[in-house]
Order: C-alpha cells, then sequence, then structure tokens
C-alpha cells in the first residue's frame, strides 16, 4: 500500500528554514546598552583606520582597477558617470550644494537614523544596527581586499573634481582633508550601503508618509551625488547595494528574524512617530 503524499493529505509541505545560527541568550528582542554600541563603532572606525594606513601601497593596483571598471562599463554602456559629472558641475550652486551634501549627510542622517531607531524602536534596534554593521565591516574588507580609484583620479579621462574645482569643504578624499580617509576606498561604494540602509530603515518603521517618502528618495539622492562629484562608477553604487544586501541577508541567518517588519503598523514596539 503507497502512502499518501502531505500534498495528497491536504497538508501543507513543510518550509525550510535556515537559522537562527546564534542561540537565544545571543539574540535577545530588545535593544543593546549604549556603551556596547559606542565599542562596536570605535571597534569598526579602528577597522577603517588599518585600511588607511594601507593606502600608499595600494595606489598603482586602485587605480588599475578603476581604469578597468571604466573600460568594462564603457563595453557595456552604462559609463554615464561622466556626462552627470559634467552636466553638474555646469550649473555652480548646484553642484556645491551637492559637495556639501557628500560630505556631511553621509555620517549625520546615518547616525541620526540609528539614534532614532535606538530610541523609537527598539524592539527592531538590534537587527537593523547587525545589518548596517556587518555591511560596514564587508565594505572595509573590500576596501583592504580591492581598493579601488574613484573617478576623479583618473588622469586623462575628463573628469573633474568638483571639491578641488569650486574649492568648497565638501569631501574626506579632496584637498586638505585627504589625509584623513582612505582615497581608494571606492568599491565598494559606503555612500550606498549607508543612504540605502536609512532609506529603509525609515520607509520601512517610520509612521509618517512624508518621512517615508523621503526614506525612499535619499539613496536615489545620494547615488545621483557620488557620480555628480566623480567620487564612484555606477559599479561601485551596485556594488555597495549588494553588500548591503549580503549584510541583511547574514543577519537573517544569525537572528532567523527579519530585520524590519511588513510595511503595515510595527507589532514589535509601541506605535510611536
Amino acid at each position: 500500500m503507497s502512502e499518501a503524499t502531505p500534498a495528497a493529505a491536504g497538508e501543507t509541505p513543510a518550509q525550510w528554514h535556515v537559522g537562527p545560527l546564534l542561540p537565544a541568550r545571543l539574540r535577545p528582542l530588545d535593544r543593546s546598552r549604549l556603551w556596547t554600541e559606542l565599542v562596536c563603532t570605535a571597534l569598526l572606525y579602528w577597522a577603517y583606520t588599518l585600511t588607511r594606513n594601507a593606502v600608499p601601497a595600494h595606489r598603482t593596483a586602485a587605480l588599475h582597477r578603476a581604469h578597468a571598471i571604466l573600460h568594462a562599463e564603457q563595453q557595456m554602456h552604462v559609463d554615464i558617470e561622466l556626462t552627470v559629472n559634467h552636466v553638474a558641475d555646469g550649473v555652480g550652486w548646484l553642484i556645491v550644494g551637492m559637495n556639501y551634501y557628500y560630505a556631511t549627510l553621509h555620517f549625520s542622517v546615518t547616525i541620526g537614523v540609528l539614534v532614532w531607531l535606538y530610541v523609537r524602536h527598539p524592539g527592531r534596534y538590534r537587527s537593523v544596527r547587525t545589518a548596517l554593521y556587518t555591511a560596514t565591516l564587508l565594505a572595509l574588507i573590500g576596501f583592504a581586499s580591492c581598493a579601488t580609484a574613484p573617478p576623479r583620479l583618473l588622469a586623462g579621462q575628463g573628469f573633474i573634481d568638483t571639491v578641488v574645482v569650486h574649492h568648497t569643504w565638501g569631501s574626506w578624499a579632496s584637498g586638505d582633508v585627504a589625509s584623513l580617509s582612505n582615497q581608494y576606498a571606492a568599491m565598494p561604494s559606503v555612500h550606498i550601503v549607508w543612504s540605502a540602509w536609512a532609506g529603509l530603515t525609515l520607509a520601512f518603521l517610520a509612521r509618517r508618509t512624508w518621512v517615508r517618502i523621503l526614506g525612499a528618495c535619499y539613496p536615489v539622492a545620494t547615488f545621483t551625488v557620488i557620480l555628480a562629484t566623480a567620487n564612484h562608477f555606477v559599479t561601485d553604487a551596485a556594488a555597495g547595494a549588494a553588500t548591503l544586501a549580503l549584510g541583511f541577508l547574514i543577519q537573517r541567518l544569525l537572528t532567523g528574524r527579519p530585520a524590519y517588519p511588513p510595511l503595515r503598523r510595527n507589532t514589535l514596539t509601541p506605535s510611536r512617530p
């Protein structure tokens, strides 16, 4: 006598689940203590410092990779960076504003969303923060193993370093502050990693519609700015998006739960603005 299959018996086939890989005690729902977050941030900055100190040894390889990326994009006809760079540079107030956008919002918006998340959504904080920190760590590994120069450092290709040309304080990789940053950390784009993370967090967790819309628009605006200022290739941005997606995947495997709820009222935390 043959046995009935689950489908024949009217049963729902079992779903395959991967994770959580961490034990329950290491994946609580409540937010961590503030000092723990400060230590994690300090460790990430220390890791970044290690990549920055290795910059001189990476210069030749970084420039070679940048030329290879540009050539590949030209072959695929997606090399829009030069056009965006020159069009934006032709409007003085626009490109100066983009220079300041590039220098300031990258850090301030990310920190602001982290603080907002910590205060307003403690039940989601650990998971969402873990995705961000994981993606950032992956990006640092990318910087160390695959140093890549930004378009503005490619001599003879026509790219304009808009910070230098317009004498604005607008980039950690141009002018007087260049010595404080890794100038060959273009691949993947952390500007895309962080802006997409902040945008998704606001889009999923904010209550007000206009805040959600701003969240959705923020990574798009950042993508435009990084091209206009000649700080990244399209390929760098795509790699940044992939890095963030991998960060969320690792977070899901570790905790066994999604970072964000469905696009409806968050049931894990009180209803707050």
